[in-house]
């Protein structure tokens, strides 16, 4: 890994989150959470379920951790709590009784909902942790470099990003879902997830991934649960509030990461390919994403009318944006946003895209990518 990574200034700040209150920091593997933990928790004790003595010893006697406290403990990490999520009983008892505000990082939500996540009963917030944003970034961004290799840090600043999003593709698959379990079908699900990687970004046809990936349609349901809950996937779900055209209902899904959908894609995703648009689309929706989970809140969505009329995203109530890898955009292809404009329900209308400059046509603003992400991430579009 290259030392730049050590000077990358993470959004999420922990000693912040945990002034006054416990946190699950969740997000999918190697985005940085335990980094983040050695990097900005300093003498606070840590239980890392990874190690295999720490696992044993807790699963035998969850009592442990009370035991070892000493009276500085006043925050106590648990690294991977899904691997024991009974271990949530315990946490739940030393929050009431000693006071500790607790640090849970985990990278599925699926042991932890089965498991009893709820057992805090709002003791506990969660906070997201994604991977490295436009922002945090600065002047290491490079968008080209960050739709052909992705932005888990580890790999952004790899020499050799291809090989780790191979090894990244087969750890999530041995330490995600054979290890938790999730189906022990791992042939099949692999087939399924080339298949649905290939439908990122896109309405999701249940029936014709069931036939792709030769796995039954209940089985698609139960696969795509398994990518939401192992924060792999995001569901995107439909804007239904147009009056003059009709919308549609179905959520769209894309993966958390554009290197990671890519290497499930099998291609790589270079500036002139017809695969570099989707892969643009993707990365403004982990930007957007990111800015939602960790500063506005908003909720996301997309739009498209019965009759084929869509919009990339909608942010809150007030902001349609149509994403566009052009450098030079003609009429048709910012049609629907005005056909959205016409409800004359939203604030804002944009277009980001590859134009070198700035723009407006009627009330569409056109933008380039660099100015949007600045006005993004200083909190013009709330």
């Amino acid at each position: 890994m290259s030392e730049k990574i050590i000077y990358i200034k993470r959004w999420v700040d922990l000693n912040v989150l945990l002034d006054k209150k416990s946190y699950f920091l969740l997000g999918p593997r190697q985005t940085g959470k335990t980094f983040l933990i050695h990097r900005t928790l300093k003498n606070v004790r840590v239980y890392d379920l990874l190690d295999s003595e720490i696992y044993l010893t807790l699963s035998r006697n969850p009592g442990r951790i009370s035991e070892e406290l000493q009276p500085q403990d006043r925050i106590v990490v648990i690294d991977e709590i899904q691997r024991l999520p009974e271990l949530l009983n315990e946490v739940h008892r030393l929050i009431e009784t000693k006071g500790v505000r607790f640090l849970l990082t985990g990278s599925s939500a699926r042991k932890l909902r089965r498991g009893g996540i709820n057992l805090l009963g709002g003791r506990a917030r969660t906070k997201y942790l994604h991977p490295l944003t436009y922002k945090e970034l600065n002047e290491h961004f490079d968008l080209f470099l960050a739709i052909e290799r992705g932005l888990i840090p580890s790999i952004y600043f790899s020499d050799d990003p291809h090989a780790d999003l191979q090894a990244y593709a087969g750890s999530y698959l041995q330490q995600e879902i054979l290890a938790e379990g999730a189906t022990r079908n791992i042939p099949a699900f692999s087939r399924f997830l080339r298949v649905a990687a290939l439908c990122n970004a896109t309405i999701v046809n249940f029936t014709n991934v069931a036939n792709d990936a030769q796995v039954a349609r209940t089985t698609v349901y139960e696969y795509f649960e398994i990518l939401k809950d192992t924060l792999i996937l995001y569901e995107l779900p439909a804007w239904r509030k147009s009056k003059k055209r009709k919308p549609l209902a179905s959520s769209k899904y894309y993966f958390f990461d554009v290197g990671a959908v890519s290497v499930l894609q099998e291609r790589v995703l270079r500036a002139g390919t017809p695969e570099f648009g989707e892969g643009f689309e993707t990365y403004v929706m982990h930007e957007l994403k990111s800015y939602s989970d960790y500063v506005s809140g908003e909720q996301l969505n997309y739009w498209r009318s019965t009759s084929g009329f869509e919009v990339d995203f909608i942010i809150g109530d007030h902001t349609a944006l149509e994403v566009k890898a052009k450098k030079n955009l003609s009429p048709n292809d910012i049609k629907s946003l005005r056909m959205l404009a016409e409800e004359g329900k939203l604030k804002r209308y944009i277009c980001v895209s590859m134009e070198p400059r700035r723009r407006k046509i009627g009330n569409i603003d056109i933008l380039p990518y660099k100015e949007f992400l600045e006005l993004l991430w200083n909190g013009a579009y709330t």
